[in-house]
């Protein structure tokens, strides 16, 4: 093997003059990027004609100092290595879900003359392993007239489909550096929250595909309750690192590849490559396998949480373009949203903050700008996490993912936005704008009927106010008087919101909902108005028909006292007609301290914490 290996060893600078003039070359993927061979290409001199780079993700294929290339590049993705270049029109972006790249690779399209790529030594058998770097790697490697390959050996030897016989190679060059190594920056509060509302939504079991954003990477050190995770991503990285040495991240109930962390390429430090070397848990994967909608959706409880940059108040969103000026790419991202939209039980997430990075602008856009491309069809949403909350889009109307996502924007932007959704008609003119609060998740609470059906009740949110309607009209007629002490033939809109559109402060409002958040029906309402001159509360509740009886009512009573102590309000006041007697014991169970007097039909209840 020293033998073969001797007779392909050439230098980086001789390898460089094997590029003809008009050469497609591709160059390897991110860590793995072939730093002596890009380096000793654009010093070669001349250069050779109309010579294009394409590539993925590269990290340092300039040398240090360089402020451009010699060559012009076609560029799947917009890195710090690429933004320059991009600016300046010499790197061309390419648009495209990695998972399409092999197919235009294999029928020519995107064929490469060369490829400069970074492998592991050989094995006793001949077999290098492409490292940190499947992805595209595998398939170009297959049909490029000329590979020339860095051997390090830094780079860890990863399994699953990730060898590549030396007879492949045609020229090797030695070389023994550290793997390039990436580390992402700290996070600030705003970040951490929005990472802590994602894992707030993720269960025990889940299968977790994770993108290069830092918030992604940030939310995982949050899932330390959980158990059984399992991880199929095209990207992996240290955040990963500690979930395994916990015992959490087993993979022990995924539905493909038990037991294994599958990925296509990793972007760490030595902790990690560390880790990768020779570890059969890890199984490295062709990114157009690993991409695959159809394997990922194959996953029970398939969770892709991934950045972006804008989303309208349609629930477009930009994840590859700001103002203008391109960031990132397509990646996976639109791949893994629609597997995991199609896995059983499976979230699909995206997350961004509120506001541009110096608070001058909202993200969240009632249209998004000129020079912000759709990257994924509004069709194609579900979950869209800021710092503000949760909001659940998929299979709602304009209305309501208008109403959603205002709740989630800044507030200092909040007014703005909803001025314009009135203007485009997204939301009715009666709509007002109460709440300025971040939703309060740590309020959530999970809680048991008598007949054993379990529930959640959360803060109300201006989002509710349909379903707050829907139960009004399950009402029976007695039941609506009961309730409102009148003949009310409907519940319009602007008198739903004073149930659900509240500012949570003194006035509060929660709903009871069964089923996971991608499919929640409100089983009842309760409401409380606080008298601040008195520090009592008006109590309101409204039951549907189908959970009466069941105790949801005593729930609610309970939840909403426990909430109205910490806030020291002394107590609840409530009228309530003479002939409902279910309601006026209910009343009477709320604490020691309840009185109930009698004027006419009516009677007036006081219930005193204290």
């Amino acid at each position: 093997m020293r033998n073969r290996l001797d007779d392909k060893a050439i230098t980086a600078a001789q390898a460089a003059l094997l590029i003809r003039p008009g050469d497609r070359v591709f160059v390897g993927t991110a860590c793995a990027t072939p730093q002596s061979l890009t380096h000793a290409l654009e010093a070669r001199d001349p250069a050779p004609a109309d010579v294009a780079l394409f590539h993925f993700l590269t990290t340092g294929a300039l040398p240090e100092g360089a402020a451009r290339s010699r060559y012009r590049h076609r560029t799947f993705f917009v890195g710090s290595d690429m933004r320059e270049l991009a600016r300046d029109g010499v790197a061309e972006y390419v648009p495209i879900s990695l998972a399409q790249v092999p197919r235009l690779v294999a029928n020519g399209r995107l064929a490469a003359d060369v490829a400069l790529i970074q492998v592991s030594p050989p094995d006793d058998f001949g077999y290098v392993s492409l490292g940190v770097s499947v992805d595209v790697t595998a398939a170009v490697v297959e049909t490029a007239r000329l590979v020339i390959a860095e051997i390090n050996p830094n780079m860890p030897c990863t399994m699953g489909d990730s060898f590549l016989h030396v007879d492949r190679l045609d020229h090797v060059v030695m070389v023994d550096r550290p793997v390039l190594e990436y580390a992402h920056a700290p996070l600030d509060e705003v970040g951490e929250r929005i990472a802590r509302y994602i894992a707030g939504i993720i269960d025990d079991g889940s299968t977790l595909q994770v993108g290069l954003g830092r918030i992604p990477n940030e939310m995982l050190k949050y899932l330390v309750d959980r158990r059984d995770l399992g991880f199929h991503s095209d990207v992996v990285t240290d955040a990963i690192v500690e979930l395994i040495e916990r015992g959490l991240l087993t993979g022990r109930l995924k539905s493909h590849h038990r037991g294994k962390v599958v990925a296509s390429y990793a972007v760490g430090t030595k902790r990690l490559y560390d880790l990768l070397h020779k570890n059969p848990m890890f199984s490295f994967h062709p990114i157009d396998h690993v991409c695959d909608p159809r394997v990922i959706a194959g996953h029970d409880r398939m969770v892709s949480v991934t950045q972006a940059f804008a989303v309208d108040l349609t629930g477009q969103v930009c994840s590859d373009q700001f103002e203008g000026e391109f960031y990132g790419g397509v990646g996976a991202q639109p791949d893994f949203l629609r597997g995991a939209a199609r896995s059983v039980g499976g979230k699909p997430i995206i997350c961004l903050r509120s506001t541009t990075d110096d608070g001058t602008a909202s993200r969240i856009r009632a249209l998004l700008k000129a020079g912000e491309g759709v990257t994924v069809a509004r069709s194609d949403v579900h979950y869209v996490v800021t710092e503000f909350g949760i909001a659940h889009l998929f299979g709602k109307s304009i209305r309501e993912r208008a109403l959603a996502l205002i709740e989630i924007a800044h507030p200092d932007f909040r007014a703005e936005l909803l001025d314009e959704a009135k203007r485009l008609n997204y939301l009715p003119a009666e709509h007002k704008l109460v709440n300025m609060r971040a939703y309060a998740v740590e309020e959530e609470r999970v809680v048991t009927t008598r007949d054993g059906r379990r529930l959640m009740i959360r803060p109300a949110r201006a989002s509710d106010i349909g379903a707050v309607q829907e139960i009004f009209y399950k009402m029976s007629q007695d039941d609506v008087y009961t309730r409102f002490f009148r003949r009310l033939p409907a519940l319009s809109y602007g008198e739903a919101q004073r149930l659900a559109n509240v500012d949570q402060d003194t006035e509060c409002a929660f709903v009871a909902v069964e089923g996971g958040r991608e499919n929640e029906k409100v089983a009842a309402s309760s409401c409380y108005f606080l008298n601040q001159s008195t520090n009592m509360a008006e109590v309101a509740y409204m039951v549907n028909p189908g959970w009466q009886s069941t105790g949801l009512g005593s729930l609610l009573q309970a939840y909403m006292i426990e909430h109205a102590k910490k806030r020291a309000i002394r107590g609840f006041v409530a009228e309530i007609l003479v002939g409902n007697s279910k309601m006026i014991a209910l009343a009477k169970k709320a604490c020691d301290n309840v009185s109930v007097h009698r004027e006419g039909g009516t009677c007036e209840v006081s219930m005193l914490f204290d």
